[in-house]
């Protein structure tokens, strides 16, 4: 066995390649966490709390569950997965204090730290995460991160029940214990083994999704265990002391905590989260200083606000994820890839972008994006991707024109017998001015488009089941390596909304899963070929984020993931 040496590394956000890969350098941060902790201490000697805004009411704060970047930014503050990605996005010890890795690279041992807790004071070892990760294998859990998260851990197909690769029925009794993850007797130490070596599996390792949780919670509680304080256990720096639905959820500092975060940096005792979908609200939150940061900022003020470079408080960072249209590919006419294109190339992306969504995106013509990692060294995989080409043309008027003749190749001549069709949208952010475009551009097709507003508190589940014709989408990396956007799309993923199926491209992306780094990333430009010749999403733009910050909330940082880190958060006097 040999150490890996995880600290000196940048992890795969920025693996090989320029910091702009990863927008403003690593991450964006407001106020050094390499300054004093002294100085930090002293700013916040009276205990005074801060309240920010991150996004509406989070369907769920079970780890395993969550699906959202919303929820992810409370659970990474009040849980703590084995590593951690710290402000400079290394990779760092979390619960886990170090770790080795096989030579072959198919195991992984995990040496835990000392004195663990949960937030309750009781001991947290290597069991509690053998627990935690074999239940977000368990099909019965429906984790929609399980086969992203740990299906290259050996045993995870036996774990799900074999399930068919066509159908995606089980052929076998599931059984979570297969997962070949396993904690010594002493709790000290946990082994995982790979079915294949993976080499961003450290960036998993410090994934929301593979945050430990509370066996006797779980099995005592049940689905409710996550949803009032009085039965929330959680083992991050921060835990929750307050939580009014649709109303905020208020954090304290973790009496109990131990763990990868340094406890010197950790001085404000609440972070008080508003849960706002109305950015109105979040603004108006904003301009009387009752948050000092807020992630919805209203579209059309953005124009009168002064960007931070120039010395305002509205901050934007590059994000690595696509925006995109999820097709119910199980409904017609949906299930032909020639309307598919059609609607696809019906978009004028440049409009979108730079119009709609006012420049603070990009328009996409590939569905993997700018600043994820190729096979070589230094290279881009969208600059790889179909022969250096983009899949759509950047010629709209071109593409307007191929798209009438696909939808009359497809039976439906300017649109006749096309049946009406409803898009779906929350109401936040650029949602529904898109949802509205979209209207007026397929319109122009010969197809009536309805739209649907759709309250958050319901929209991913709907979205996850089914249960629309077409819907807004997206999807911000969890890790830097294409597999993690392109995988989304094999039969039964759990993040599969539109549910595209292909043997052909679940092949491809099967064959990916090897050590072998040229063949590993030929696979993956082979699957995205597939997925887009088929259209089975329709990329619309890049994400980048942007927010407001009052300058005195400092020790903040926000990373390529598209996550705000609070943990270092202090209000300087």
């Amino acid at each position: 066995m040999k150490m890996k040496k995880f600290v000196a590394a940048a992890v795969a956000g920025c693996l090989a390649v320029s910091l702009a890969a990863c927008g403003s350098s690593a991450s964006t941060s407001t106020g050094s966490t390499s300054e004093t902790a002294e100085a930090a201490t002293e700013a916040t000697a009276t205990g005074a709390g801060i309240t920010v805004q991150l996004g509406p009411n989070p369907e769920t704060l079970d780890p395993a569950l969550n699906s959202t970047v919303d929820g992810a930014n409370t659970i990474i503050t009040i849980f703590e997965p084995l590593l951690l990605i710290n402000e400079n996005n290394e990779v760092v010890g979390g619960q886990a204090e170090t770790y080795e890795v096989s030579s072959d690279g198919l195991t992984w041992t995990f040496h835990m730290r000392d004195g663990l807790k949960w937030s309750d004071g009781s001991d947290l070892t290597a069991k509690d995460f053998e627990y935690s990760l074999k239940r977000l294998a368990d099909p019965a859990t429906a984790a929609p991160y399980a086969e992203t998260a740990v299906g290259m851990i050996a045993g995870f197909e036996e774990a799900q029940g074999n399930p068919d690769p066509e159908t995606g029925e089980q052929t076998t009794t599931p059984n979570p214990d297969a997962l070949q993850v396993t904690a010594s007797e002493d709790g000290k130490t946990l082994t995982i083994v790979l079915s294949y070596p993976c080499s961003y599996f450290d960036k998993l390792a410090a994934f929301a999704s593979l945050s430990p949780v509370q066996q006797a919670t779980v099995e005592t509680y049940g689905d409710s265990w996550c949803t009032t304080p009085e039965t929330f256990v959680c083992n991050g720096p921060y835990k929750i002391t307050e939580w009014v639905p649709s109303e905020r959820i208020v954090l304290s500092k973790n009496e109990n905590y131990v763990g990868g975060w340094d406890s010197s940096k950790i001085v404000t005792d609440t972070i008080t989260l508003l849960l706002l979908e109305d950015s109105s609200a979040a603004y108006a939150a904003y301009n009387t200083g009752e948050a000092l940061l807020i992630k919805d900022v209203p579209t059309d003020e953005i124009p009168s606000l002064t960007k931070a470079e120039d010395g305002g408080d509205f901050y934007t960072d590059a994000t690595l994820g696509t925006y995109y249209i999820s097709l119910n590919d199980q409904r017609e006419p949906f299930t032909d890839p020639l309307v598919r294109k059609a609607l696809s190339l019906a978009i004028d992306r440049d409009y979108v972008a730079n119009v709609i969504m006012q420049g603070t995106y990009s328009p996409a013509y590939n569905l993997v994006g700018p600043g994820i990692v190729d096979a070589e060294d230094g290279t881009y995989f969208m600059d790889n991707a179909n022969g250096g080409e983009p899949y759509i043309s950047e010629d709209y008027e071109a593409n307007l024109e191929e798209a009438k003749a696909l939808l009359a190749e497809a039976g439906y001549p300017n649109g006749e017998g096309f049946p009406t069709i409803t898009y779906s949208a929350n109401d936040s952010g650029y949602h529904i001015p898109v949802a509205e475009y979209l209207q007026t551009a397929w319109g122009d097709l010969g197809i009536t488009v309805n739209i649907e507003k759709v309250e958050w508190s319901s929209f991913t589940s709907q979205r996850r089941a089914g249960d629309f014709d077409i819907s807004r989408n997206g999807w911000l990396m969890d890790y830097n390596d294409a597999s993690n956007m392109l995988e989304l799309f094999t039969t039964g993923n759990g993040n599969n909304d539109g549910k595209y199926s292909n043997p052909d491209f679940d092949a491809a992306i099967e064959a990916s899963k090897v050590a072998d780094k040229a063949e590993h990333f030929a696979k993956l430009h082979e699957a995205e070929d597939i997925l887009m010749e088929d259209m089975g999403c329709i990329p619309v733009a890049y994400y980048n984020d942007f927010w407001l910050q009052s300058p005195s909330l400092q020790g903040t940082w926000h990373s390529p993931y598209g996550y705000w880190y609070l943990q270092y958060a202090y209000v300087a006097e």
